[in-house]
């Protein structure tokens, strides 16, 4: 059943090494394997991210994921300090105070990867 499969979610890279470097060194995930097609994986929660050899221009401008976290300040915080460097909004209907936005029932903070892909760390509030 698909409700009890782990998901994988593919991410296009142009640099795998560059993109290995970040995925492990900035995020701290795990290499768990890789596969003929060159693609690294890294454990994430239930699930894993795939980082697939891709000609530039295949990133997404929007969120490709996200990650839950239970205190997005600190999550921010550690990020920075391993040098992620997240983004900036004001705009109607979005406004990051550093670099945080409110968005009803979560809290959101969004940041590139190596390869411009977005990622996203969010948390659900209470």
């Amino acid at each position: 059943m698909l409700t009890e499969s782990t998901i994988t979610t593919m991410l296009p890279v142009t640099d795998s090494e560059r993109a290995g470097h970040f995925y492990a060194d900035f995020l701290g995930l795990k290499q768990t394997g890789t596969g003929e097609d060159g693609t690294q994986y890294f454990a994430a929660g239930a699930g894993a991210i795939g980082l697939r050899l891709m000609p530039a221009g295949t990133q997404s401008e929007n969120t490709a994921l996200s990650f839950e976290v239970t205190n997005l300040r600190s999550e921010v915080s550690a990020l920075e300090g391993r040098g992620v460097r997240f983004q900036d909004f004001e705009m109607e209907g979005l406004k990051t105070v550093d670099h945080i936005a409110e968005l009803g029932s979560e809290r959101a903070a969004w940041f590139t990867d190596s390869e411009g892909n977005v990622l996203c760390l969010h948390e659900m509030l209470t």
